[in-house]
């Protein structure tokens, strides 16, 4: 049986000796985050250019792949798995995929935005929807604060019986 406490950003975490398939590393979600900012940044200051429907698009699929297959399956998760964490020690704890999935979804939702906005001409929508996907990835990244995974923890708060991603992706009921 596991215990779950909460990390500093209010996510459920769990006890590092857990096996890795109940738990993330938390620092491979904010690893993420980093080249999400860098990726965002260069598409915000290249706006509008080919370069910025590029890096959105590429933005987009990343986005995609960690709401759809979860964060352990995307591209920034296997760079985090192959070359940093073998230099880093085990972590302290390990924390929920739920809410970074959710986190995914969210950012998904705004790239799309973004993409729709370029591509329609709407510069300034696209410029709006990327810029706030940026503060939320620089968030998570510079200190740890994810956005999106509080807006999961808030939903599950408010709507317990809500199912969540795992429960959807298992295709089990919320009480189960």
């Amino acid at each position: 049986m596991s215990t779950s406490t909460q990390s500093r950003a209010g996510q459920p975490r769990l006890a590092a000796k857990e096996p890795r398939a109940q738990g993330i590393d938390p620092r491979g979600p904010r690893f993420a985050a980093t080249l999400t900012t860098v990726v965002l940044a260069v598409a915000l200051l290249t706006a509008p250019s080919t370069l910025t429907l590029a890096l959105i698009a590429v933005q987009t699929v990343l986005f995609a792949i960690g709401a759809v297959a979860g964060v352990r399956r995307t591209p920034y998760a296997w760079v985090y798995q192959t070359l940093v964490r073998p230099r880093l020690g085990k972590p302290s704890h390990l924390e929920d995929p739920a809410p970074p999935r959710f986190a995914q979804t969210v950012g998904l939702g705004f790239a799309l935005l973004a993409l729709v906005g370029f591509l329609a001409g709407l510069t300034v929508l696209g410029e709006v929807a990327t810029g706030l996907a940026l503060i939320a990835a620089l968030l998570n990244a510079a200190f740890g604060f994810c956005l999106g995974c509080e807006a999961y923890l808030l939903i599950r708060r408010v709507l317990p019986n809500a199912p969540s991603n795992e429960d959807n992706r298992a295709g089990q009921s919320p009480a189960a």
